[in-house]
């Protein structure tokens, strides 16, 4: 499965390390192994262990270690597609920032690019197809070398759980690999990829359903008694999969509001004054004619940069006898290091830069570099949300 994020401006080797275990690189892009990982190799170990156990007595405690040697070649075929992934969208110049291998499996993570339906799928599909020829060529191996004893089971393994990832993944819904071609077929059909993805998250809801029904409701609902371990991954599985293809829907219908994300339409009218002004200055300015209201003030330096907004509760508590010796900047607060933009900034490449800053307010400026509006945060994820965004909730999801 893959998975597109552009953050940047954070050390790759610290992101890593908070991940997990930096495993190197494979044709230049850094493979990680999430913490998460060690619970599905705790539980295969537990659950296996004493099937394989029982199965073999001869193996006794040795059981566990092929267990566990079973999580390895589970972890080393979820690479192997990742990689698939990665090395085929390389053909296409879509930089690959990282392939992470955790708890449900694994996620290739791309920087920026532009894609299309037909490179989408492409893209997508080389995971699953990679697995099937892993579980060709374990099969061959398998009955060429006529393995048998711990070789024989675990190449026997090898091919089960390659031949079940690559089926499993082509299954035409979002977060699987297959739910790219839904996702590209209604594209192609409608030129709204926003619609293709909706379209494939719910294919993945679909597919969840199935997998409950099938695998729980309707041995509970005939009497038989479902293998627990068989209804327990059932339902983790819906579950990673329900989440995922409800935040591709969600991710959908943000990225079909981004155009209305325009920095000059959404910021409120602010003026511009120097630094060096007094607040007997700021009180002379006036006020908006359309509206009748005070316009909000922007700060700037003397070489032009916006640096700090007035706080009109401060400007209120200053005595009018000192308000022509009171500097402006006593009622000021800073605006975060760069915090200012064009004001015909819009989309996907506003909101990035947004993401990337200190603060909730931003300087909006005109391409003299005069100060126009001031463009707050909930601004922002009001017109990505469709409705008012808290003011003090920031879009990297922490609040401040």
């Amino acid at each position: 499965m893959t998975d597109t994020d552009t953050r940047s401006g954070q050390d790759p080797q610290k992101q890593g390390r908070k991940e997990g275990i930096p495993l190197g690189r494979i044709a230049g892009i850094p493979v990680i192994l999430a913490y998460s990982w060690f619970i599905i190799a705790a539980f295969t170990v537990i659950v296996y262990g004493p099937v394989l156990q029982a199965n073999d007595p001869d193996l006794g405690i040795g059981a566990y270690v092929v267990a566990f040697a079973y999580a390895v070649l589970l972890l080393i075929s979820v690479l192997v597609h990742e990689l698939a992934h990665a090395l085929t969208a390389k053909i296409y110049r879509w930089p690959s920032e990282k392939i992470v291998l955790n708890l449900w499996g694994g996620h290739t993570q791309f920087e920026s690019f532009t894609a299309s339906p037909g490179r989408s799928v492409l893209v997508a599909m080389a995971g699953p197809a990679a697995n099937l020829v892993l579980a060709a060529g374990g099969w061959l191996l398998l009955t060429a070398g006529g393995l048998t004893g711990v070789a024989g089971i675990l190449a026997n393994i090898f091919v089960w759980a390659n031949l079940l990832i690559g089926i499993f993944n082509v299954l035409p819904g979002l977060p699987l690999d297959g739910g790219r071609i839904v996702e590209s077929a209604v594209w192609k059909l409608t030129g709204s990829q926003e619609k293709g993805t909706v379209a494939a998250g719910w294919g993945g809801r679909i597919i969840v359903v199935a997998l409950v029904a099938w695998f729980v409701a309707l041995p509970l609902l005939s009497g038989s008694r479902p293998d627990t371990s068989l209804m327990l991954i059932t339902l983790l599985v819906s579950g990673f999969l329900w989440m995922g293809a409800t935040a591709s829907i969600r991710q959908a219908r943000l990225r079909g509001r981004l155009p209305l994300v325009e920095a000059g339409a959404l910021a409120a009218l602010a003026v511009g004054l120097p630094e060096s002004a007094t607040v007997a200055d700021l009180l002379s300015l006036p006020r908006d004619r359309a509206t009748g209201a005070v316009p909000a003030v922007v700060l700037y330096r003397p070489d032009g940069r916006p640096a700090a907004v007035v706080d009109a509760g401060a400007v209120a508590a200053v005595p009018p006898a000192a308000a022509a010796s009171t500097p402006v900047t006593a009622v000021a607060y800073a605006l975060g290091a760069g915090a200012y933009v064009p004001e015909w900034s819009r989309g996907q490449e506003l909101i990035q830069y947004l993401s990337q800053l200190d603060g909730l307010e931003y300087a909006v400026v005109d391409r003299d570099g005069t100060v126009t509006g001031l463009l707050r945060q909930s601004a922002v994820l009001g017109a990505l949300t469709g409705k008012a965004a808290g003011a003090g909730k920031r879009m990297d999801g922490q609040s401040r």
